[in-house]
């Protein structure tokens, strides 16, 4: 079964410059140990914990980033281009509890790049327009909550100059 959904995209253009907001970000984000979930079967409790310790004000944990500039570099033009998984374990199962198909845009993915015109992006497929296709009330208000702290945590990572 295939089926069509509206996605709305974002597109935000950051004061800072690339290299000050990529820092910010990974700063202000705690990052995941890639092994986190290794005892989520004989110790839930503790692997709650450590994800807790992690969503610090944001509430956002970053799961790992992607240099897609530097990629480029195979063909000779390297770019400034990042790319960030970016979410919170604790906050995907209160969606996918619902409906197990959330659990395919968490974390979400947001790229950061210097344009053409030498000032810097943010882009990313709004959250809500993401999960909103599984049409349950209880994934969008939680889709709705995402979008406003990744909103939230992209604005603090450019104004911590």
């Amino acid at each position: 079964m295939n089926s069509i959904i509206n996605v709305t995209h974002q597109c935000i253009q950051l004061k800072s410059n690339y290299d000050v907001f990529t820092k910010n970000i990974e700063t202000l984000l705690k990052h995941l140990d890639s092994n986190y979930a290794e005892h989520i079967l004989d110790n839930p409790g503790a692997v709650e914990n450590y994800l807790k310790s992690l969503s610090g004000d944001t509430g956002l944990i970053l799961f790992g980033e992607q240099n897609h500039g530097g990629l480029l570099n195979i063909y000779g033009k390297p770019r400034k281009a990042k790319q960030y998984a970016i979410g919170n374990p604790l906050i995907a199962i209160q969606m996918t509890q619902h409906d197990i198909r959330a659990g395919l845009y968490a974390p979400l993915r947001i790229i950061v790049y210097e344009g053409d015109d030498n000032l810097s992006y943010v882009e990313y497929d709004l959250p809500s327009s993401l999960f909103g296709q599984f049409g349950k009330d209880e994934i969008l208000a939680v889709a709705k909550g995402l979008d406003e702290k990744l909103h939230n945590a992209i604005t603090v990572a450019d104004n911590a100059l």
